[in-house]
């Protein structure tokens, strides 16, 4: 199937900076895809932390239940990556798959079985064709190349566009690197998604600390997005830290959050994460607009994000937007079928600058073709204050057009 790319795909894929401490690979096993690469491996540099984040669906695939094994001891020499097949569902061959893929990367890197973290991504309940995969894996791990944008593309199922986003900061007077990848394009929900993302920094980091950040950042990132509510069985963040950059005696390894020297590389790493979740909205399947909704002015936040959550899931909320129809009457559905605690006479609902409900009517200046004018624009605010209390949160996803249908109905063809 040829896909069409995203009309909000960026232009160009950016250029990024290297990462000490990471080699990188990518290969053809030559089975779920005909002539692209789907295997992406990185080798690590002894002494590398690692972080990581997992679904939080109750059926979980068994890469995601091997990584969460590993990450308890916090270090990493190998990250093998396969597009194509989820090895969810799978049972006990699944596990032997892990294993056989293990014991093929521990052939070529002397390392411990919890140093290696493997992910997959694609259908759920096919066995991964072993014998193509280990070859891959063992051609993807002798090469050694720095192209980011190769391994962004192998890791791709239904996306339409590698996802990627780097920056450079100081740390100790010492050029730091912080680099992120992204997959993710379809049954994408909050509290992770049918995505894997990867972030690569050489900066001296201990991984406690970098788990607290992960945890911390996953807020606004990718636990805030949703493009059809679906929650999958293989979603997986990690972040690797080589400390590359600053291997020498006059830097000590970052071991508290307090330290000052974390303040510009959680600017950095908050960037990254969150700008690698939008790039997965805007490759929503089907996507034509991105969508943000802001919910202020609830009892609490919890209260906050049930309502935003249930604007961004609505089915006809995001079918309006598709169609540039500013029906606002659907928001006030979705906001009241949550059983949250509102006033109706206390609600304001704006699109963008166009204020359509005030303290619970519609606003004497509304005007409708100028909303209208407004949806037709590829980026759209819904922007609700409830007029309760503090609770404030926001989230963002995407329309819903006839590519989503076409592309879940032709998934497995």
């Amino acid at each position: 199937m040829i896909k069409k790319i995203s009309p909000l795909a960026p232009k160009n894929f950016p250029k990024l900076p290297l990462v000490k401490g990471v080699t990188m690979g990518t290969a053809k096993s030559g089975t779920k895809y005909k002539g692209r690469k789907d295997i992406f491996t990185a080798i690590f540099e002894k002494g590398t932390a690692v972080a990581g984040a997992f679904t939080q669906s109750d059926i979980r695939a068994e890469p995601v239940e091997f990584c969460k094994k590993n990450i308890i001891d916090g270090s990493a020499r190998v990250l093998a990556v396969n597009a194509g097949f989820a090895n969810a569902f799978t049972g006990e061959k699944g596990k032997k798959i892990n294993k056989s893929i293990c014991s093929n990367i521990k052939k070529i890197i002397k390392c411990r079985e919890k140093d290696i973290f493997i992910c997959s991504t694609g259908v759920i309940g096919e066995n991964i064709p072993l014998r193509p995969t280990n070859k891959a894996f063992s051609q993807s791990l002798k090469i050694e190349e720095h192209k980011w944008e190769s391994a962004a593309k192998s890791i791709m199922t239904t996306d339409t566009f590698p996802k990627a986003i780097g920056k450079k900061i100081i740390i100790d007077n010492k050029e730091v690197s912080v680099v992120g990848i992204a997959k993710g394009s379809g049954m994408i929900a909050p509290n992770m998604a049918t995505m894997l993302a990867f972030i690569f920094t050489d900066a001296l980091i201990d991984k406690t600390v970098l788990q607290t950040l992960l945890n911390i950042e996953l807020r606004n990132s990718f636990n805030a997005i949703t493009v059809d509510s679906d929650t999958s069985t293989n979603d997986t963040v990690l972040v690797f830290a080589t400390g590359k950059a600053m291997d020498d005696k006059n830097s000590r390894i970052i071991s508290r959050t307090s330290d000052p020297r974390l303040t510009k590389f959680r600017e950095a790493f908050s960037e990254i994460m969150h700008d690698l979740a939008i790039q997965i909205i805007k490759d929503g399947e089907g996507a034509k607009k991105l969508i943000q909704i802001k919910v202020s002015g609830a009892i609490n936040t919890s209260s906050a994000k049930k309502i935003a959550r249930s604007i961004a899931d609505s089915p006809l909320v995001k079918t309006a937007v598709g169609a540039s129809d500013p029906n606002w009457g659907r928001i006030i559905m979705a906001i009241g079928k949550t059983k949250e605690k509102i006033n109706p006479k206390k609600i304001n609902l704006k699109i963008g600058s166009n204020t359509i409900i005030k303290d619970g009517e519609i606003s004497r200046s509304y005007s409708e073709s100028r909303t209208k004018k407004y949806m037709k624009g590829k980026d759209i605010l819904l922007d609700i204050n409830l007029g309760l209390g503090n609770g404030f949160s926001q989230i963002w996803t995407c329309d819903l057009t006839e590519g989503y249908i076409k592309i879940n109905a032709d998934y497995r063809s």
